[in-house]
């Protein structure tokens, strides 16, 4: 069932009071440290989740909690005008991902070696639906490990994490522009991989 407009709007409106009172907190830490808590919580599981999805749950909690060590020794250099402090969150974990690169990609390929079975873990179906109705394996497999490394993050920061494109760009430390034309080119291929299936579907910019 479809919320009703008004109840859209009030979700929205707690998401945007909860995130500036997360970068609140991340600013004041820098003279009371302890307020770094209310960052961690807030987006913990968010970040930890999307390295499980990446990565698998053993590396992830390795880089989850390397994230907000990392966010807590450069939190002077968070930019409060940004407001959010999740796409600060997302490029440093995005930066720590990379060190497991050839992880992913062996994880990537294995994938394609594995029959299709239905997932049961609520939380991955809800991650693949992001990439989109296809599984993670198979053909989308062998075609993400084909990706490039600038081009799979940025598709996978759009597609698993739900970041926006300027998001993306603040995450990432890119300009738009660029955003645009790596999803494109990575949504291309994947569509020349899975004969002119689209897993990724329509997301706005944002």
């Amino acid at each position: 069932m479809t919320a009703p407009p008004d109840a859209v709007v009030r979700r929205a409106d707690a998401g945007s009071t909860a995130a500036a009172a997360a970068a609140s907190a991340l600013v004041a830490s820098c003279q009371e440290p302890e307020r770094f808590a209310e960052v961690f919580d807030r987006y913990y599981v968010e970040i930890h989740g999307y390295a499980a999805r990446r990565l698998g749950s053993d590396v992830a909690d390795d880089v989850a909690s390397d994230t907000f060590l990392t966010a807590f020794r450069q939190r002077a250099r968070f930019d409060a005008e940004r407001g959010d402090p999740r796409a600060w969150l997302y490029g440093i974990a995005t930066n720590l991902i990379r060190r497991h690169r050839r992880q992913e990609i062996r994880a990537y390929r294995a994938l394609t070696r594995v029959p299709a079975t239905p997932l049961v873990d609520s939380h991955e179906e809800r991650a693949v639906a992001r990439v989109g109705a296809l599984r993670v394996q198979g053909e989308l497999a062998a075609a993400l490990a084909r990706l490039s490394a600038g081009d799979r993050d940025v598709l996978l920061l759009v597609a698993l994490a739900g970041l926006t494109y300027d998001e993306v760009a603040l995450a990432l430390g890119i300009a738009y522009g660029t955003v645009c034309s790596r999803l494109s080119r990575a949504r291309r291929r994947l569509r020349e991989a899975l004969g002119g299936i689209d897993p990724t579907g329509e997301v706005g910019h944002g």
